[in-house]
């Protein structure tokens, strides 16, 4: 049995859809227990500012996170790592990925030939912790100033409790930023099992705090915050083992003139900013929502969740799983292949997150009210998270195949267009922001995120359009063409059922939902499955013969993940 476990740690992924399926199994079990947290939540404090309140605490220390350890990690440590365990690896410039991976397989056996790359490792690391434990500590202290400025909505008594909650939470940049580094090395290696895993650890901890340590204190909310804390020190320490068994060992080095860190700061000074829009982003959103009704920041939040759900599944997973390919390829000079992967995920990502949008749009009410409708969660409550996912909804594949377009840049170790993109974003979602909160309440928030979401996209594909000239645009623009075309109908087909259902079951109960929502949403797909066949589209078709294949075991010609 622990040999099973010890295989099963630390399996490698060969292929960008092997990857995306682990990756995206477990960002499905974890979103699946991030809805048991905010049903938990939603049940116990509803929409209002007990949640206000936890949400709003977030904010610092993501704030610190993002830009200390996404913005090295993500634009800077996974392509110089993958460039310094290539050096030892490749022959020739012509060299495959899977004939690297095969020869990164032994480096846990075998560690001689790759001193500089864990020496860079154990460098980063090292520079992470000191970096956060004196940028927290030193907001920490400010935390008390800091907070009136992003929730100028709240009272005397909210600020207090909400300044003590950001507090306890600092913990919880330090234990996230040791597990990205651990993320990261297992990125490179392909060993995505684990690293998938730790989303899932976070989301456990956090309901351990939801549901048991609220009860130790007159203020449950300080419960919730010890849950983040639990959450993320199962996040760090689930990857510990496979990051050994890749190699890796500690050792003390600070360097900050070494020429590997030196270049993940020229990488990551452009990505860290374009985190700090992001976050600003987030930011401006909090103090908007802070002078609106009670439970606006909930509101927001709670939506943005349940968008996340297909987004973490069907976007960010194929983004991490092609980026160390992308890596490979882009440090080779080998842009045919480059573009090759590029297509292939970003067609993959549209052939799943459109459909899955539309569902979202026309069921909004439906998912709202199965998933949070509980406890003190009122229709009230449902009715403005669903608009607010309603929205959200618009800009999913958006959203999406920014996380692709992104990574793209980062593995040409180019910087500067995704933060470009990013500002600009932020620049319309302020703008955005204050214009629609008027009309529209707190789902006007979600309606300019998704704008900008639009722009960002926009500008990265019109940037990379320019950068390589031929995105396989044909097979795309082929692939889209069909994709919305069975989108469209199985919508169509969706509102019917909703209506036919209705008259005969109880809409004003939790069965009587989910019987309308679950009936209409598996017709619809049916009809987007079928429509998709009679078109001929080329991810179904694929996608049907890799089912059949899988489960059924019948003999088919290999269609490379780089064709069709």
């Amino acid at each position: 049995m622990i040999r099973i476990f010890r295989q099963l740690f630390n399996s490698q992924s060969k292929t960008i859809t092997g990857a995306a399926f682990i990756i995206g199994l477990f960002s499905l079990i974890s979103r699946l227990l991030g809805i048991v947290r905010d049903r938990i939540l939603a049940g116990t404090f509803g929409a209002g500012d007990t949640l206000d309140m936890y949400y709003a605490a977030f904010r610092i220390p993501d704030l610190v996170f993002n830009l200390i350890v996404l913005g090295a990690l993500s634009a800077g440590f996974i392509p110089v790592f993958t460039e310094y365990l290539s050096r030892k690896n490749a022959d020739s410039d012509a060299e495959k990925p899977a004939q690297i991976l095969e020869k990164l397989e032994r480096a846990g056996a075998d560690r001689r030939g790759y001193t500089e790359a864990w020496e860079l490792a154990s460098n980063v690391l090292n520079i992470t912790i000191v970096a956060l434990i004196i940028l927290g500590g030193f907001l920490f202290l400010l935390a008390t100033y800091l907070m009136p400025l992003i929730t100028p909505g709240f009272s005397g008594e909210k600020i207090k409790i909400t300044v003590t909650l950001t507090r306890i939470m600092f913990l919880s940049p330090l234990f996230l930023g040791v597990s990205s580094v651990f993320g990261g090395v297992l990125q490179s290696f392909k060993r995505f099992f684990v690293y998938s895993l730790a989303p899932v650890m976070y989301n456990i901890g956090i309901i351990i705090g939801a549901l048991f340590l609220v009860n130790f204190f007159a203020e449950p909310v300080y419960g919730l915050a010890l849950g983040v804390i639990l959450g993320a020190f199962l996040h760090m320490i689930i990857q510990v083992p496979s990051t050994i068994f890749s190699g890796f060992r500690w050792k003390w080095t600070f360097n900050l003139y070494h020429e590997g860190i030196r270049k993940i700061g020229h990488l990551m000074i452009p990505r860290t900013l374009g985190l700090a829009t992001s976050q600003i982003n987030l930011l401006v959103i909090t103090i908007i929502a802070s002078t609106l009704a009670g439970g606006s920041i909930a509101v927001f939040n709670f939506a943005n969740n349940l968008q996340s759900f297909p987004l973490g599944i069907f976007g960010i997973s194929f983004a991490i799983a092609s980026f160390p390919t992308l890596s490979i390829f882009a440090s080779q000079r080998n842009f045919k292949e480059f573009i090759k992967n590029f297509s292939y995920t970003f067609r993959q990502i549209l052939f799943f997150i459109i459909p899955t949008s539309v569902l979202l749009l026309v069921l909004r009410a439906q998912i709202v009210r199965v998933i949070l409708g509980t406890g003190v969660f009122d229709w009230e409550d449902t009715i403005l998270v669903a608009q607010s996912l309603g929205f959200f909804s618009f800009s999913l594949f958006a959203q999406a195949l920014i996380f692709l377009l992104a990574r793209s840049f980062y593995a040409l170790q180019n910087t500067i267009i995704p933060f470009v993109a990013a500002l600009s974003a932020v620049v319309f979602n302020i703008i955005f922001c204050l214009i629609l909160v008027k009309p529209f309440g707190a789902p006007g928030l979600a309606l300019a995120y998704s704008i900008a979401a639009f722009i960002n996209m926009a500008l990265l594909l019109i940037f990379l359009k320019i950068r390589l000239r031929d995105l396989d645009d044909k097979k795309i623009l082929t692939s889209t063409f069909k994709i919305i075309i069975a989108s469209f109908i199985m919508a169509v087909v969706v509102q019917a059922i909703k209506y036919v259902i209705e008259p005969f079951v109880n809409m004003q109960t939790f069965l009587g939902v989910v019987i309308q929502g679950l009936v209409a949403g598996m017709v619809g797909l049916v009809v987007f499955v079928v429509i998709s066949l009679i078109l001929k589209s080329p991810e179904m078709i694929g996608f049907k013969e890799k089912i059949e294949h899988k489960f059924f075991r019948i003999r088919l010609p290999f269609i490379g993940e780089n064709g069709a």
